[in-house]
């Protein structure tokens, strides 16, 4: 018996409650949002530092704590009141003395101090000051934020990364898209069918280095000069090239989603599925309405109407945030991953109406994961594309997810698609975005050259650790899984294919604690793989498809006699 339709509005709120268990609450271990008079840095679980009157003997302690953090994570907001609860409000004479004091704190430790916004706090009278603070090049390692661009065929994605990246306007009738294409085919088409990753240098003091002269060719000269780097990871919307969206959306590790709605459309095919997933994947997600140029009035409104709608599901219970000004714009960054804000841009890439809103966003924006406390674990690096490079041998691209490797790192490459086991391997040279360096740290995309080793024997969603680690790869995983679409029921014996992270293979279902599933149930459910057993981390989610069926889990466990190597 076939399960009944619903509609697409209220499938999107059952993906979303599949990934939060339907409490709205998006994200797994943030911490709240940071009170008035304290340092918000780039890290989630960082304890916030008082600010204390520049006159109290707890100024220089505060400076050296706000040293440290932004030594360790690299960037940070500071947020000044000026004085402790209770007293009287400071002169500006008082403010530009703490900032002048937190300005050569920074430069002490190569780091620059720019002040965002200074205006009246909200509930009394007292100065209110938000500083953006972060290394220069060279002081501390490059911050990297990746960016998902997510939405349906058609609505601008490409567009958009080609505008924000070359720093050029779109001429409407593609141009900006035809920067960041990859394919012959793509180019004939106008639509995305791989995963593209385009970067955005941004220096110390948030100026964009990307100009109009930028290539990918010469990317490396641009890096070489960035203190952070936004990474936007350009998607396919077409429904056929889902899984690909899949890959990108579990394999790259994306600290955000955007999700690219054109105003002359709306909510509409793959858009509500892509949102779907990205928020039962718990990604912390933002809107961009573009085509504002090209739609009517009252059909950018009814847009706009119906994102809203959708948001304030009960199931959703997102807050949709329209951004107007600066001010806006510093309000969402600094709490889209502690709360439920939905930012909503509105642009076009043809007048260039938002853009500057927008790359001041992503500017702002922190790293999501902690990133600062796994360089000090062993090494690991999960493997996301495989190349043959004439000249240099064997090459993988992929992120670094714990540890620190530098070239001459001697790590094992596994699980081998013959017996599942790890063999050691070198590493001959690493590079970030193009450029060569001397090391990669956790948190940061990078290209490696293996040495003595063949091209047939790597492939995607292997990986390279650290000899100390021990890993070891199964055949079977435990999971917690949610079904998001399914025309009938779901039982033992059952195939789907598994994203996980940078993993996608097929499984059979070989054991759940529930006799069958059906759209909307939920169950723990023991998967087996079919061709080779592969390395997974507890904890990860992971997407499951089969035709139009979908689904999110959760690794919570694998079978011990399988899991050794």
């Amino acid at each position: 018996m076939e399960s009944p339709s619903i509609p697409q509005d209220k499938a999107t709120a059952r993906l979303y409650e599949a990934g939060t268990g339907g409490n709205g609450k998006v994200l797994h271990g943030a911490s709240p949002a940071t009170r008035s008079g304290e340092v918000s840095t780039t890290g989630l679980h960082d304890e916030a530092l008082g600010v204390r009157d520049p006159g109290t003997p707890d100024m220089p302690a505060w400076l050296r704590d706000v040293q440290k953090h932004i030594q360790t994570h690299g960037e940070g907001m500071v947020e000044l009141n000026g004085t402790t609860l209770g007293e009287e409000s400071p002169s500006q004479a008082s403010m530009d003395a703490a900032l002048s004091s937190l300005h050569d704190a920074m430069q002490a430790v190569g780091a620059e101090a720019r002040v965002l916004r200074s205006r009246p706090a909200t509930r009394d009278s007292r100065v209110h000051t938000d500083v953006w603070v972060r290394c220069r090049p060279g002081e501390g390692e490059v911050l990297e934020v990746h960016v998902a661009v997510i939405g349906n065929v058609d609505s601008g994605k490409s567009t958009l990364v080609g505008v924000l990246t070359h720093a050029a306007l779109d001429d409407g009738r593609g141009s900006a898209r035809a920067r960041v294409f990859t394919h012959g085919h793509e180019q004939s088409t106008g639509r995305t069918s791989s995963i593209g990753q385009h970067s955005i240098c941004l220096d110390a003091s948030g100026t964009f280095l990307n100009d109009a002269q930028y290539r990918p060719s010469t990317a490396s000269d641009y890096v070489a000069r960035a203190a952070k780097i936004i990474t936007l990871v350009d998607l396919a919307g077409h429904a056929k090239y889902f899984k690909t969206t899949a890959s990108g959306l579990t394999g790259h590790l994306p600290d955000y989603a955007a999700v690219v709605i054109g105003a002359n459309a709306g909510v509409i095919g793959m858009c509500k599925e892509h949102l779907g997933v990205a928020l039962a994947l718990q990604i912390p997600t933002f809107f961009v309405v573009t085509k504002v140029d090209l739609a009517p009035a009252h059909v950018a409104k009814h847009s706009l109407d119906t994102l809203t709608t959708i948001l304030k599901h009960p199931s959703i219970r997102k807050k949709p945030f329209m951004i107007r000004s600066m001010d806006d714009v510093i309000t969402c960054a600094k709490h889209l991953h502690t709360s439920n804000l939905a930012p909503i841009f509105v642009t076009s890439c043809v007048s260039g109406v938002g853009l500057d809103l927008i790359r001041t966003f992503l500017d702002l924006l922190p790293q999501r994961h902690q990133w600062s406390t796994k360089r000090a674990e062993g090494a690991q690096f999960m493997i996301n594309e495989v190349f043959g490079v004439p000249g240099v041998g064997t090459v993988v691209s992929g992120t670094v997810r714990s540890g620190v490797i530098v070239p001459g790192s001697v790590l094992t490459l596994g699980p081998d698609v013959s017996d599942g086991t790890f063999k050691p391997c070198a590493v001959k040279s690493v590079h970030f975005k193009r450029l060569p360096v001397d090391h990669v740290v956790a948190g940061q995309t990078a290209s490696l050259a293996l040495k003595k080793v063949k091209r047939s024997g790597v492939r995607r969603g292997m990986i390279l650790a650290d000899p100390g680690l021990h890993c070891s790869a199964g055949w079977e995983f435990e999971a917690e899984i949610a079904v998001l679409t399914h025309s009938t029921t779901i039982q033992t014996r059952y195939q789907a294919v598994i994203h996980c992270e940078a993993v996608r293979q097929s499984a059979q279902v070989v054991g759940m604690d529930r006799d069958r599933l059906r759209s909307g149930d939920r169950a723990t459910v023991r998967f087996r793989f079919l061709q080779h057993p592969e390395y997974l981390t507890p904890g990860a989610r992971f997407v499951f498809r089969e035709g139009k069926t979908k689904g999110v889990g959760r690794v919570v466990g694998f079978a011990d006699e399988k899991r050794k190597a």
